[in-house]
């Protein structure tokens, strides 16, 4: 048995461990959890922990629906918010078949082959967050809508403020569990925060924001109000975003830094660039899987909403920060449209297959936008090669059908239920008449 396994067992044991509970993602990146008794732990290691995988949203068809659930012993942790009454740990699963393969539609494995394709080439993934979300009264909303817990804005310091508190709480309890976080803030829109996990290798951080979303969840209940990651809550107010900054590296060096370059991006950062270009409209109802992403992606504020790059530019696509001019470790670039509701590990999957395509095949980056994209006009935007992101989910699905770059990194089983079951969102919204509707014409037509 391994170090990490024997670790874990003894940890257990020592801490007085009650529940271990395994945790993966369906395909939509929803968290599923399932407790399993400390004298079960050893098995599960040795044989995983089996479960029907057709009862999980993508994961398996009837007729095939056994999976087996297999700890990652290196993502063992003490749940803070257990660990007096009833101390309990979580693990992270790949999951399998009975026969001990990858499962097809395993989001964990999907970004697992996406980080070998790139290894091949050299190169190791790195990730960083900045999470955004809203803080509610409640989940409960009336005509008006849901109500923020207060009316403050960007960087606003609120004394005595439950955000201060919920802020503290949070960064505390991720920090308890090893997750290590750069800053937090308040954001723009009222209720809204934001909280920037530090970088690391892209399997990591995918784990680490499933962790996030929890532990937020948590505080939120314990603190008697309700924390949202849905991309636009709040109708006039800036959207929850997930800008997430990329590097790739080789062995200890920084395949995006060159000193003598303009931003200090290598040529391999402009071709990665380049790649996200490209493909980002083919990708985007991945990054923004939902209706409701399209409203924060197409209703102003900062979010990007056009395929552009630029340097201090906050409306491009892509940024290049340049924080640390002559530090070759930080150099990255920044990726403005994906929300806080991704799935994390397939939308960093996509991001990573579109950057090592613009590497591989040359792509050429085109010119930098140094205007902000709200100052110019449809025909500018055009004459520039300023083209649009999806304008709604519907869209965003008929470009990535046709798009074999998510198809092989997705894999058939994942890329055909996203195809399917948001196409079926679609048709369900079509379906709906809204307020605004019965506002704006009930009386009048």
């Amino acid at each position: 048995m391994s170090k990490q396994r024997d670790f874990v067992l003894r940890t257990i044991e020592e801490r007085g461990v009650k529940f271990v509970r395994l945790w993966f993602t369906d395909v939509a990146g929803t968290l599923k959890s399932v407790a399993l008794a400390p004298a079960e732990v050893e098995g599960a290691f040795a044989e995983g922990l089996g479960f029907d995988g057709s009862a999980i949203e993508g994961m398996t068809r009837a007729y095939e629906s056994d999976l087996l659930a297999v700890p990652d012993p290196s993502t063992f942790q003490l749940l803070p918010w257990r660990s007096e009454t009833e101390p309990t740990a979580r693990m992270f699963c790949d999951l399998s078949t009975p026969n001990g393969e990858p499962a097809a539609a395993d989001p964990r494995n999907v970004l697992r082959r996406a980080l070998a394709r790139a290894a091949e080439r050299g190169f190791t993934y790195y990730t960083h967050p900045e999470i955004e979300f809203y803080l509610l009264k409640s989940a409960e909303f009336g005509a008006e809508g849901p109500v923020p817990v207060d009316r403050a804005g960007y960087f606003d310091n609120v004394p005595g403020g439950t955000a201060h508190d919920f802020r503290r709480a949070s960064v505390n309890m991720l920090e308890d569990l090893g997750i290590s976080v750069e800053f937090s803030h308040h954001e723009g829109g009222p209720g809204q925060n934001e909280i920037d996990l530090r970088y690391a290798d892209a399997l990591t951080t995918a784990d680490n924001i499933m962790t996030f979303r929890t532990v937020v969840k948590e505080v939120a209940i314990s603190q008697g109000v309700y924390a949202t990651f849905m991309p636009k809550p709040l109708a006039g107010q800036p959207g929850s975003g997930m800008h997430t900054h990329l590097s790739l590296f080789e062995g200890d060096t920084n395949a995006f830094y060159d000193p003598g370059a303009k931003y200090q991006l290598s040529q391999t950062g402009r071709r990665f660039v380049a790649g996200l270009l490209r493909h980002a409209p083919e990708f985007t109802a991945v990054t923004n899987q939902y209706i409701n992403s399209y409203k924060r992606l197409w209703g102003g504020d900062e979010a990007p909403s056009y395929v552009s790059w630029g340097h201090l530019n906050r409306s491009a696509l892509v940024r290049v920060p340049l924080y640390k001019p002559g530090k070759g470790g930080s150099a990255r670039v920044e990726y403005r449209a994906m929300d806080s509701a991704a799935n994390p590990y397939l939308a960093f999957s996509v991001m990573l297959a579109a950057g090592l395509k613009g590497i591989e095949e040359e792509y050429e980056l085109p010119p930098e936008a140094e205007h902000s994209m709200g100052d110019l006009s449809d025909g500018e935007r055009r004459a520039m090669g300023f083209d649009p992101l999806p304008t709604s989910l519907d869209h965003a699905l008929a470009l990535m059908q046709r798009s074999e770059l998510v198809a092989e990194t997705l894999g058939d089983q994942v890329f055909s239920y996203l195809i399917r079951e948001k196409s079926q969102e679609v048709a369900a919204y079509r379906q709906q008449v809204t307020p605004y509707e019965l506002n704006s014409m009930l009386g009048t037509i």
